[in-house]
């Protein structure tokens, strides 16, 4: 991976470890899916100069849009509601070895033993923080963060079989078909919540705009160009900064307990992307050639 795009997945990852301790924030003030709803309503207007029609790829991208923009984040940030937003940033680190497993079935990415192994160590971290015994996460809301990862994983193989596309341009629709459904979703599921909206303060609007700009138009603008241009197993393993970031932030700006579990998992968890990305990748078997 060239330096420049190495350089901006960590901005990436540094946005969206930041952003666990903003939608914590964010949705003391407003119901999750709600929240969601609103972010990409935002992030479809400020995208409206990208919307140009993607011949031939809509139905993809509808489909991106319900797992991606519906399903990834109503079980992500309702699941966060019940968690520690460090806890939170680790644990949705379980989509590198789905992303994996799902690159060997679709691409056939190999993987070879190191990178197995140091995704390996990287969950070993996880499981630490995940399981430090001083938190107060819910099993079920971490349960559904778990889940998020999963579907987080899948598409992400979504994006990498949709072929070349522009990135604002697929986010843009993403938005624009995401928020329609999260807002229809949010009033089966949360109830008719838009009175709480004029009510919130600041901590609910700067994660409606902090998620629309930081996340998704930056985000996830650089991210699907480094899937779309190098390997899955390549780009996946650097999500797991993510959780570092996470840990950090809920530190410091929730005030959430600096435990030594949450410290050995945080330095396993960096061990075990320091060897991802020092593997060398492994070389598929060369097959003799037949007699003439």
């Amino acid at each position: 991976m060239k330096p420049i795009d190495l350089l901006a997945a960590v901005a990436v990852n540094l946005a969206w470890g930041l952003n666990f301790a903003v939608a914590k924030l964010g949705v003391g003030e407003l119901p999750p899916m709600l929240l969601i709803g609103l972010r990409y309503a935002l992030t479809a207007v400020l995208l409206i100069p990208w919307l140009r029609w993607p011949h031939g790829q809509f139905r993809k991208i509808l489909g991106i849009s319900f797992t991606l923009g519906f399903l990834h984040f109503s079980l992500m940030i309702t699941g966060l509601a019940g968690v520690e937003s460090s806890v939170a940033a680790v644990a949705v680190q379980a989509q590198v070895p789905f992303a994996a497993i799902l690159a060997f079935f679709f691409f056939r990415d190999a993987i070879g033993w190191r990178r197995a192994g140091g995704i390996a160590l990287a969950l070993v971290g996880i499981a630490v923080l995940v399981g430090q015994p001083h938190g107060t996460s819910d099993p079920l809301s971490l349960a559904m963060v778990i889940a998020a990862s999963l579907v987080w994983a899948i598409s992400s193989i979504q994006v990498k079989k949709l072929g070349s596309i522009d990135t604002l341009v697929l986010n843009a629709w993403i938005a624009v078909l995401a928020f329609p459904q999260l807002l229809v979703g949010s009033y089966f599921i949360e109830g008719d919540r838009w009175a709480d909206v004029p009510q919130a303060g600041f901590w609910g609007w700067a994660a409606v705009v902090y998620m629309a700009v930081a996340v998704t138009v930056f985000g996830y603008g650089i991210w699907y160009r480094l899937l779309l241009r190098y390997p899955v197993t390549t780009v996946m393993p650097l999500s797991l900064l993510a959780p570092t970031f996470g840990v950090l932030c809920g530190i410091v700006l929730l005030g959430e307990p600096a435990s030594i579990e949450k410290l050995v998992g945080a330095a396993i968890t960096l061990s075990g992307v320091a060897i991802v990305l020092l593997a060398p990748r492994p070389v598929p078997p060369v097959e003799p050639e037949k007699p003439a």
